[in-house]
């Protein structure tokens, strides 16, 4: 059977239910494609050992870094580097973003909350 497509709008608004609520989209490798829509405002945090990459669909996000922010805006792309503290938010309501990182990467890198999600759904 041939690999199915996805639109990534049509599927983020149909099983995405909530803010900072990563989905798989696709595995490449030893990655994963994710989608979420964003909220006010995400914890600070870093990754250690993985670099991550964002691609906004919809709407404009910002990246704040500890000496200044990023805005993007659709079809903006950014790689934060491994280890750079970051917190992403969103500028317009709930944007759809697309990140690509290791399959192992926690959504809140060395941080532990509430918005952390560990049993990520599928697309």
């Amino acid at each position: 059977m041939p690999p199915r497509a996805i639109n990534l709008l049509e599927a983020a608004d149909r099983k995405i239910s909530k803010v900072f609520d990563p989905h798989i989209a696709g595995d490449v490798n030893d990655a994963q494609a994710k989608v979420a829509k964003f909220g006010e405002a995400f914890d600070w945090h870093a990754h250690e050992q993985e670099d991550e990459a964002f691609l906004v669909l919809r709407g404009r996000i910002a990246i704040d870094f500890r000496d200044g922010s990023v805005e993007l805006a659709e079809n903006d792309f950014i790689v934060v580097p491994k280890g750079v503290e970051h917190r992403p938010r969103s500028l317009t309501k709930e944007p759809v973003v697309l990140m690509f990182e290791p399959a192992t990467t926690l959504n809140t890198g060395n941080a532990t909350s509430d918005l952390t999600v560990t049993d990520l759904k599928r697309l």
